[in-house]
């Protein structure tokens, strides 16, 4: 590191110093992150991601974190939604919020209202949950709630970066050992009755788009479709494939695709 390089990084450090110091303790937290300017630009300069966790040390240690790794977007922490609708209208443009709910689980009424309320609210950006708990049971009724990814507090920080990114994308990040764990659990299912050729195109079309993760937003704006119709086509592909979410349609559907490809390249 230069001489100027570290001067410039030590005024930032001084910045985010003060800045936390002349917050109220009642108020949100926030630091506001340098883009890395030796990586290609990714964001606008007013784009921001919100980390909400009503621990302060954790949500701080985390912003840090994400900082660290260069990120390449502003990061700001809040407590709760009503620290962020104090000061949303000064912040710029929210990308993604992440949400740490640590050792809690989603069977918690307080917790589900809290979760359904920032989908509400911030809704269409992206929400990403952070979860001490990896157990398939509580992955999916996490996503089920409605959010754009979970991600478990084992991955490394690298991850959890590219978890964001795609949820910004329009994608959402599940973690492979649950996908392992469902793929355990679910065993063997009837395919032989529900092949490829059991779906219209239009059905076939919009399982892919859940196998990759898409919202229904997104799969309605690409095939020209309403929303409510894209959600009618989910509730007879769930019946075909005998799925109760999303995430087992894209499972099952996975499984699918993987036996035609290897059957065509048998022919």
């Amino acid at each position: 590191m230069t001489r100027s390089d570290r001067a410039d990084f030590d005024d930032q450090s001084i910045d985010i110093f003060r800045a936390r110091n002349s917050i109220d303790s009642d108020q949100k937290a926030e630091i506001r992150v340098p883009v890395d300017r030796r990586q290609p630009q990714q964001y606008a300069a007013s784009d921001y991601v919100a980390i909400f966790d009503k621990r302060n040390l954790d949500r701080e240690c985390l912003a840090n974190s994400l900082h660290s790794h260069r990120i390449g977007i502003n990061v700001f922490t809040f407590s709760g939604l009503a620290a962020w609708q104090q000061s949303k209208a000064s912040l710029g443009t929210l990308r993604a919020s992440l949400v740490n709910i640590g050792s809690k689980s989603v069977s918690d009424p307080e917790l589900r209202d809290e979760i359904t309320q920032l989908l509400t609210t911030l809704e269409p950006v992206p929400i990403v949950v952070l979860s001490d708990n990896q157990t398939l049971e509580h992955v999916l009724d996490v996503i089920d709630l409605g959010v754009h990814g979970f991600i478990p507090s084992s991955v490394d920080i690298d991850v959890c970066i590219e978890a964001i990114g795609l949820a910004i994308a329009g994608g959402q990040f599940v973690p492979a050992s649950s996908i392992l764990a469902m793929r355990g659990l679910l065993g063997s299912y009837p395919q032989k009755f529900c092949g490829r050729d059991a779906f219209t195109v239009r059905q076939a079309a919009i399982a892919e788009a859940l196998r990759r993760g898409k919202a229904n937003k997104m799969i309605a704006r690409e095939l020209n479709l309403c929303e409510s119709t894209v959600k009618v086509h989910i509730r007879n592909i769930m019946k075909k494939l005998g799925a109760t979410n999303r995430t087992e349609v894209a499972c099952k559907f996975g499984e699918i695709m993987s036996d035609d490809a290897y059957h065509n390249s048998r022919v």
